[in-house]
């Protein structure tokens, strides 16, 4: 496919840890050294007093690609502003203490480092699963005191989790392997933390969106080394925001509904011969569909609909994204968003019909913006939040009409950053 055949960022500077002062991190140092100060304030409060390294890693937002990884898709995904930064000391106990501001210690045994079912679902599990990771391909690992402070907005859909585990890995990373750990090995390494660990079915797209920084976008046919390409950004230049929007709901537990969009696109592969729907031509596909609504069900035939013609999307954004066409992208945006809404089916939660947060959002979206803008679900979807490209003119407008349906702060405005995990230092 065409994103296969661009650029991969193997081979360029993107190999180890970036190590960068807070102008080159930061478009508000200022803001972020006092964010740095809590965060040793923290450290030396909680752990002692002593000398100490900074590190930092962002969360992401998926811009297109939703639910194609785990098939062996295509994504495009890029990290956002909002960081999870952290102080750190090694020590020489093989103990890590990670206390998260507002949350509590993390005290993690590093000599017995299998998976714990009282773990699951909690940061611990997290921790275990990289530590686990790092020390199964060959790095080291040893223990340290760590004070996180985080302005990644939770429930805002711009991936905390793997924000963390991609802070984490750098921690290990700075500390005992000289930064020489790729951003492509740290991604691989936090996804099985997730998936095995924590006990979440997610893909690579989100960690590696973490850890490489910019706006990139990933062919998963070979899923343990996707072909990737680094692409331009060009909202400012439109005159985009680029927001995401928390509907709030309830905060339940989707790993099941989430793994089910998984799930019933490998089943519809298997019936034609392949283990995931890029093995199966989409002609052989559209042929099966009469015997496939018998033997996998409707469901399940819309979900693998749904996954060609959102590889399809996605080379057409990044088409639009290297030729600087605003109208071009925006549109499959929106396509998208229809997409996952009628064919993929994860903008309710199935057997609540009284919560429709998304698409309630999506719908006022559409009525506010109309054609100047674009609008889809984000991220693993059924709860939770919409992405809207919104004029800056029309902003403050939009903002209104959010927060009066969904409360105050619902909305969240994005900026791109370059740089994915890194280790500040003074300049």
């Amino acid at each position: 496919m065409a994103v296969g055949t661009r650029p991969s960022l193997r081979g360029t500077k993107a190999k180890g840890l970036r190590r960068g002062g807070f102008s080159q991190i930061y478009p508000e140092p200022r803001r972020a050294r006092e964010r740095a100060r809590q965060a040793a304030q923290g450290l030396c409060g909680l752990f002692g007093e002593g000398e100490f390294r900074l590190f930092s890693a962002p969360g992401r937002t998926e811009l297109g690609g939703n639910h194609t990884d785990h098939n062996q898709g295509l994504g495009l995904a890029a990290a956002v502003g909002a960081d999870i930064l952290a102080a750190a000391r090694p020590v020489d106990e093989p103990v890590v203490r990670l206390h998260s501001k507002g949350y509590y210690t993390d005290v993690i045994d590093l000599t017995d480092l299998s998976p714990r079912e009282g773990e699951r679902c909690h940061s611990a599990s997290l921790i275990r699963g990289i530590a686990a990771g790092l020390r199964s391909a060959g790095f080291c690992i040893g223990g340290f005191d760590a004070f996180t402070v985080s302005d990644v907005p939770r429930g805002a859909g711009v991936s905390s989790s793997a924000a963390f585990e991609v802070l984490t890995a750098s921690i290990f990373n700075g500390l005992y392997n000289g930064g020489e750990i790729g951003p492509l090995t740290i991604a691989r390494i936090a996804q099985e933390a997730e998936n095995r660990y924590f006990g979440k079915p997610c893909g690579l797209l989100d960690p590696f969106a973490c850890s490489a920084g910019g706006c990139v976008a990933l062919d998963f046919q070979k899923p343990a080394d996707p072909l990737v390409c680094r692409l331009p950004v060009r909202f400012e230049e439109w005159g985009i925001c680029l927001c995401v929007v928390n509907t709030g709901g309830r905060h339940t537990d989707f790993t099941a509904e989430f793994a089910e969009c998984r799930q019933e696109m490998e089943a519809v592969a298997r019936l034609l011969g392949g283990e995931t729907l890029r093995d199966v031509p989409r002609e052989r596909f559209e042929e099966a569909i009469p015997a496939l609504r018998r033997s996998a069900g409707d469901r399940a035939v819309l979900r693998a609909l749904h996954f060609y013609e959102e590889n399809e999307r996605v080379e057409k954004q990044c088409a639009a994204l290297q030729s600087g066409d605003a109208g071009a992208f925006l549109r499959q945006v929106t396509a998208s968003g229809r997409s996952s809404q009628n064919l993929l089916q994860n903008v309710s939660i199935p057997g609540m019909p009284r919560e429709q947060g998304i698409a309630l959002a999506l719908a006022l979206t559409e009525r506010e913006l109309g054609d100047e803008g674009a609008w889809r679900v984000h991220g693993g979807g059924f709860a939770g939040t919409i992405q809207a490209y919104v004029p800056k003119a029309r902003l403050a407008s939009y903002r209104e009409v959010m927060e009066r349906v969904f409360g105050p702060s619902c909305l969240h405005v994005l900026s791109v950053r370059e740089a994915g995990g890194a280790e500040l230092v003074e300049e």
